[in-house]
């Protein structure tokens, strides 16, 4: 493993502390005026996404975790995994739902994301900033219903429920941000 300087820590970038792995989200270099300086920072658990802040010395060195980005296709569900294949390969990959997270609310056949593997591991999955679901139910629009601004819960294909404008029916396309969840337009 090789290892970085606390000094030269940036944000996103992955560390492997106590056999676990964990991304920088914000770090800040402290110089009292008294006593050594040190790096303050709040770092996510890649598995579990739980935050936790930690101090290091300035200069101290950490085992910097290597990921790798591989493009895979998302094929479908066999049981309680998710089946990916490698675009370059054509081996398959089954993936425990758990791994996934909310990442499988906007995951539909066909789609290619990118999966962050650390080792043989998932550790993520890049998403685009946004993916085009259908819409599989949903309350009917009443004519004269128009009250500016008003939504109604519509379950997409994946399973996923999101608060949609009053227009939109069974069978629409949608396009909803997959950092917040929220629905943005009409596709």
């Amino acid at each position: 493993m090789p290892t970085i300087s606390t000094n030269d820590l940036k944000n996103g970038m992955t560390l492997e502390l106590d056999n676990n792995l964990f991304q920088v989200v914000e770090f800040q270099h402290v110089k009292p005026g008294k006593g050594g300086a040190f790096v303050r920072t709040t770092l996510k658990n890649a598995r579990t996404g739980a935050g936790i802040e930690r101090t290091f010395r300035a200069d101290e060195n950490v085992e910097r975790a290597m990921i790798d980005k591989k493009e895979m296709q998302f094929l479908y569900r066999d049981g309680d995994d998710w089946v990916f294949m490698d675009s370059e390969t054509y081996e398959q990959m089954h993936v425990p739902s758990a791994a996934l997270g909310e990442v499988a609310n906007y995951l539909i056949e066909g789609s290619t994301p990118i999966l962050l593997m650390h080792k043989d591991s998932i550790v993520g999955i890049d998403l685009p900033a946004a993916v085009e679901l259908t819409v599989t139910d949903t309350e009917p629009g009443i004519q004269g219903d128009r009250v500016s601004g008003a939504r109604k819960p519509a379950t997409l294909e994946t399973g996923l429920v999101v608060q949609v404008p009053l227009f939109i029916n069974v069978g629409d396309k949608v396009k909803v941000d997959t950092r917040s969840g929220e629905y943005l337009s009409k596709a």
